[in-house]
């Protein structure tokens, strides 16, 4: 409704935060007004010719403007919950979609002995270049687990002692909690396949 001079539309794009709607970006048609004046000034011609209307013009200027910290904040705010759980137990846990987790999956030895924090740490040496991989070994699983859930780590790879006698793993997703076996030089196409952008995008699309 309250147009700059130069403009015939604007836009604004708003995201429903906690504490109510706001402003995350403003796209504004700002006419031929930008080139039009850049033209007048510079004393340069500054027009696009069209061969199928055969006629030059000026060219309009579409502004789109978008703020990284209420982009990120919208991320954070849409993700983040405190749920309830069976057993009146509740986590904190932060939804990332996995491309744009910061931690992408943790390897957690479930126990500091045994020889399982070195096949945790093995792990961790295969994974480690591809996708940023935390290990953690200190507190209970459950507390490690719930650490993971808060700040949005996507995959968490338990290593046990049945991984030392058949090579496999106990992966758990973050959303559902599901837990599932696999072998261990199965970790990487698994982990990939969820936390690649572009497999996103391919989603996306």
């Amino acid at each position: 409704d309250k147009l700059a001079h130069y403009a015939n539309a604007a836009t604004d794009i708003e995201f429903q935060m906690p504490f109510g709607f706001k402003e995350v970006e403003g796209i504004h048609s700002r006419t031929n007004f930008d080139l039009s004046q850049h033209e007048k000034f510079s004393g340069k011609k500054i027009q696009y010719f069209d061969p199928e209307l055969n006629e030059s013009y000026t060219p309009y200027v579409i502004e789109t403007s978008i703020g990284v910290d209420r982009m990120f904040l919208s991320v954070l705010c849409s993700a983040y919950e405190e749920q309830e759980l069976e057993g009146g137990d509740k986590r904190v846990v932060l939804h990332l979609p996995a491309p744009l987790a910061p931690v992408k999956c943790a390897v957690m030895p479930l126990v500091r002995k045994d020889g399982l924090p070195d096949k945790a740490r093995e792990i961790v040496n295969e994974l480690k270049f591809d996708f940023s991989t935390h290990y953690e070994e200190k507190d209970s699983i459950g507390k490690r687990y719930r650490r993971q859930d808060a700040i949005g780590t996507p995959f968490c790879i338990t290593v046990d002692h049945q991984t030392l006698e058949d090579n496999t793993v106990t992966l758990r997703e973050r959303d559902s909690m599901e837990q599932k076996r696999v072998r261990i030089e199965d970790l990487h196409s698994l982990i990939h396949s969820q936390v690649s952008l572009n497999a996103l995008l391919r989603k996306l699309a």
